[in-house]
């Protein structure tokens, strides 16, 4: 299927070449990371990244639309795999040297768009958390910085007046990209005592996943309800002890889920309400089942953007399993983000968590400048505290800073 569709676009973005020229942007991009402290398994406090994006959008008649997007990436922290190959799956384990970030076909009609190959799908309205966004897995390699990942599927929009319904179908799940067992970003349990981890990779589903969204905007309120059906991006870790290697294997599992959900935005005159709530199910009998909420307040005056909230959690059956779920690890915290644009050329932001036992904490500053037109400085720093046994305070030893600087073409 992912031979036929290369072949499919690439033969239709070839044959309209004379009728419309490419537009094109990208940038290439170098970061610097530094921690000023260790962590038990993970002595590296200075790691470099550098990724070279390339996206490119053909429209050959008004009804037709093609979209592609190159990364290349370069990791000093074996974040990034050694061998060069054009990855288009996003389940390896690093992250891919090469990979399609992005290979689309977009049909237009009155009323109605479908979105055919490698795609970026979000659902919600909130903003820094959304439990309705099932199509969006995302790379985890930092914990606390993460990008979403593009899946491959079918996506279809039909808009009547202020009613859009949204029907989406993925042949199979991209998963998310989780810390590495070795680096400082994986903290295993006391549990676990001290023994060699053996990744014993990832067992992926069978089957494809499909979604429904029905969105309402209106004058007063925005609003709208979602249904999904598939597997969650983020998996169980199911562990054995190997005895002829006295080591810890853990395998990546990821169940079955159903997810039923909503989100509301009511605006007013001084500021703007959010809702986003979803209610997780499974057949696994190793999988929890709960509601994952977020409630915000925004409020935008002069340059500033004001946003402040609560991320809530309540379970309704406890498996007790050991699982990676950042999402769920957010849970039961107050929220704050600010931002700031000083002028044109220069932006400041904030986010924060804390979480409501006061066990954990979480704090990111950014300061942007573009230094001339294609260059732009960014620098960020992030504080991390709190207890051992919290899901925030787990990373208290991986606060750290960052520089990174982009060109744009």
């Amino acid at each position: 299927m992912r031979r036929a569709l290369l072949t499919a676009v690439l033969a239709l973005w070839s044959s309209g070449l004379g009728a419309q020229t490419i537009t094109q942007r990208g940038f290439g991009e170098a970061t610097g990371v530094g921690f000023p402290q260790t962590a038990s398994n993970d002595a590296t406090r200075a790691i470099g990244n550098a990724l070279l994006r390339e996206d490119m959008v053909l429209k050959p008649a008004g009804w037709i639309q093609f979209a592609a997007g190159l990364d290349l990436r370069a990791n000093s922290h074996d974040q990034v795999e050694d061998r060069w190959r054009l990855d288009f799956s996003d389940r390896g384990v690093r992250r891919p040297r090469a990979a399609i970030r992005r290979l689309t076909a977009t049909l237009v009609a009155p009323h109605f768009t479908l979105d055919l190959g490698k795609q970026f799908i979000r659902w919600g309205r909130a903003d820094i958390l959304n439990p309705t966004d099932r199509f969006a897995p995302r790379d985890y390699l930092n914990v606390i910085d993460t990008d979403v990942l593009p899946v491959l599927g079918a996506r279809s929009s039909l808009q009547l007046g202020q009613e859009t319904i949204e029907v989406v179908w993925v042949p199979r799940m991209t998963p998310s990209r989780l810390p590495l067992f070795d680096q400082r970003w994986t903290v295993l349990p006391d549990a676990v005592g001290g023994l060699p981890i053996v990744d014993g990779g990832s067992e992926f589903p069978r089957g494809s996943e499909y979604g429904l969204r029905w969105n309402h905007v209106g004058e007063h309120v925005e609003a709208s309800l979602s249904y999904f059906d598939g597997f969650n991006y983020l998996p169980n870790i199911e562990s054995r002890v190997v005895p002829e290697l006295n080591a810890l294997e853990l395998t990546r599992v990821y169940p079955d889920i159903r997810t039923y959900g909503g989100d509301l935005a009511i605006p007013t005159g001084w500021f703007t309400l959010k809702g986003e709530a979803a209610y997780f199910t499974s057949p696994s009998a190793t999988t929890d089942e709960y509601v994952l909420y977020v409630v915000e307040i925004e409020r935008q005056t002069g340059e500033w953007v004001l946003d402040g909230g609560y991320i809530g959690e309540a379970v309704t059956t406890s498996r007790e399993r050991l699982s990676f779920a950042p999402d769920r690890g957010m849970a039961k915290s107050m929220i704050a983000r600010a931002s700031y644009t000083v002028d044109p050329r220069r932006t400041v932001s904030i986010e924060a968590a804390a979480r409501q036992s006061g066990k954990g904490f979480y704090a990111k500053a950014e300061y942007s400048q573009a230094l001339a037109q294609h260059w732009r400085l960014t620098a960020t720093g992030v504080a991390i505290a709190g207890h051992a046994d919290d899901f925030l305070g787990q990373y208290s030893r991986n606060s750290h800073g960052a520089i990174a600087l982009r060109f744009s073409f």
